[in-house]
């Protein structure tokens, strides 16, 4: 045996100690750094809760009898037939708005144009044009997915929410209560998807069934729901209509939850960091390392240290609001190869 193999024995005994160590206490780790963060949540929003949404509340107010006005007329229009109305706000506008979204992404990875747009691509050298023969296959996946995953789950959603009371009911949430149901099935979504997103990266789930989305290294918006159909239903739709389940919500505030995670989602798996739109810096570094950022928002990779390599990586101060018409990628540009 040498003594480089020595070392390196030496060094991953070492390792494997200081793993079993780091594992002992992990989770109470975790869990005092959850507790800082939320308690300092719970501070700020203490501290400037009330000024904030007294602002948003002014906006709200200025137009919510618009908005009562307009969903009175949708309720008397569709009296008696409570289940349509259900659909119409889980289903078709949801589908709409998303599918409005990802035909113009499509239309910019299969002709590579405008260039205004490309150039903002996050990995440069890939889906230049995308792969015609790959794009079909996920579209054909991703629209089996929708109509016999996500159109089941939201019918069972409906007589879940329906034994509770009248999802559809004449009465629109107050601006307090949407906010605070909105922020609950943000933080719902987190606590699911990262760990259900974990759990198929665990190696006997991995190659059976998450391993269908991540044959897209460089991902575009349209895969966000390319996936076996078991993940699609575990991980992609159980933790976003979870949340309207449990509270029972209004169908204006599951329509617009619904809109806004498939647009976040859409956004993180698009390819390009786009100026004033949330950065997909984290999940694009996750679909190029595999092992990295699992989350949505970040804040459980921070706790259990699952965005450790990607906060060093130039992608890592990346990761934020485009404010300018400069690309991230030529403001920040990679670090040059050394020559070898």
């Amino acid at each position: 045996m040498t003594v480089e193999t020595r070392s390196c024995d030496m060094n991953g005994a070492a390792s494997a100690g200081s793993g079993r160590q780091e594992g002992a206490g992990g989770l109470w780790d975790s869990v005092k750094k959850a507790a800082f963060i939320i308690g300092s949540g719970v501070l700020l929003l203490a501290a400037f809760g009330n000024s904030l949404t007294w602002h948003l509340q002014r906006f709200w107010g200025a137009s919510g009898d618009f908005w009562q006005n307009l969903w009175m007329k949708l309720y008397v229009m569709f009296e008696g037939h409570e289940t349509a109305l259900f659909y119409l706000g889980t289903m078709l506008v949801p589908t709409l708005v998303v599918g409005g979204w990802n035909a113009l992404l499509m239309l910019v990875d299969v002709t590579g144009k405008p260039s205004f747009i490309t150039r903002y691509r996050i990995q440069v050298d890939k889906n230049n044009p995308v792969d015609p023969d790959k794009l079909r296959q996920a579209l054909r996946t991703v629209i089996l997915n929708h109509v016999f995953i996500s159109g089941p789950m939201v019918v069972t959603a409906y007589y879940l929410m329906s034994w509770r009371g009248n999802p559809c009911g004449p009465e629109l949430p107050t601006f307090h209560w949407g906010l605070a149901e909105l922020t609950f099935f943000a933080l719902l979504e987190e606590i699911m998807f990262y760990y259900t997103h974990r759990l198929f990266h665990h190696p006997s789930l991995y190659k059976r069934f998450h391993k269908q989305h991540h044959e897209w290294t460089a991902p575009i918006g349209l895969v966000a729901t390319y996936a076996h159909p078991l993940e699609h239903m575990l991980s992609n739709m159980l933790p976003v209509a979870l949340g309207p389940v449990i509270l029972g919500s209004h169908v204006a505030t599951t329509c617009l939850w619904y809109c806004l995670a498939l647009v976040s989602t859409t956004i993180s798996h698009c390819g390009y960091h786009l100026p004033f739109l949330p950065s997909p810096e984290f999940h694009d570094f996750h679909h190029l390392r595999f092992n990295q950022c699992f989350g949505v928002i970040g804040v459980l990779d921070r706790l259990h240290g699952t965005d450790s390599k990607f906060r060093q990586t130039k992608q890592y101060e990346r990761h934020s609001l485009l404010t300018s018409l400069t690309p991230l990628s030529e403001s920040i540009p990679d670090t040059p190869k050394k020559c070898q």
